[in-house]
């Protein structure tokens, strides 16, 4: 299949609605580009959008397709942005770790409370000027130093080594990560009312 390539680069953009909802374009949104109090309605895989030293100011994501692992958004900074739809395996933030372009990476002033977010980064930042949804979503703050604090308990359910093999995965950067419970019960065998129970003992878990 031969896409499209559509470039938004070395401008910007304001009050306008973006609609990325091609499914034979690739989109770039390149570097110098601030795009400022406007709507992009995305609609495509992760494949097909990539995003290198954007500023993102005031604006809003309307997802309409879940988006899969997406790691483009440490390429860019995000400041006062609303994100609705669901994201899954998404990082966001300062991550030079990751690539060089993490460099361009920040998340700040941002509202994910009409997401729905699972298994979600948010690396490099303070997560107390994030606004993240709250139950059956529960944010595991400052996460890789945490970690073995969470191993001491064990995890509820028949497979809850899942949930804490995702723990201890996280990079040192992570600043807070981001679950959905249903979709955690289902893969830990467990139920959302025993992870509930489980993650008050935690004062660094947010739901």
């Amino acid at each position: 299949m031969l896409f499209t390539k559509v470039f938004y680069e070395d401008k910007t953009i304001e009050n306008e609605r973006m609609e990325l909802t091609d499914k034979g374009s690739l989109y770039f949104l390149g570097s110098n580009l601030v795009v400022r109090n406007c709507t992009l309605v995305l609609n495509v895989p992760a494949r097909n959008l990539f995003i290198d030293g954007v500023q993102f100011i005031d604006c809003t994501f309307e997802v309409k397709r879940e988006l899969k692992n997406f790691q483009e958004w440490v390429h860019a900074s995000l400041e006062g942005c609303r994100f609705k739809g669901r994201l899954c395996g998404n990082s966001f933030g300062y991550w030079p770790a990751y690539t060089d372009r993490g460099a361009h990476g920040a998340i700040n002033d941002c509202d994910f409370t009409e997401a729905r977010l699972d298994d979600c980064r948010f690396m490099g930042c303070d997560p107390d000027t994030l606004r993240l949804p709250g139950w059956p979503h529960f944010t595991v703050v400052d996460v890789a130093r945490r970690a073995p604090e969470l191993l001491r308990v064990p995890w509820p359910g028949r497979s809850g080594n899942v949930t804490v093999s995702v723990l201890n995965q996280q990079p040192p950067e992570t600043a807070a990560l981001t679950m959905f419970a249903p979709l955690v019960a289902k893969a830990d065998e467990s139920t959302e009312e025993d992870i509930r129970a489980h993650i008050a003992r935690f004062d660094f878990i947010r739901a």
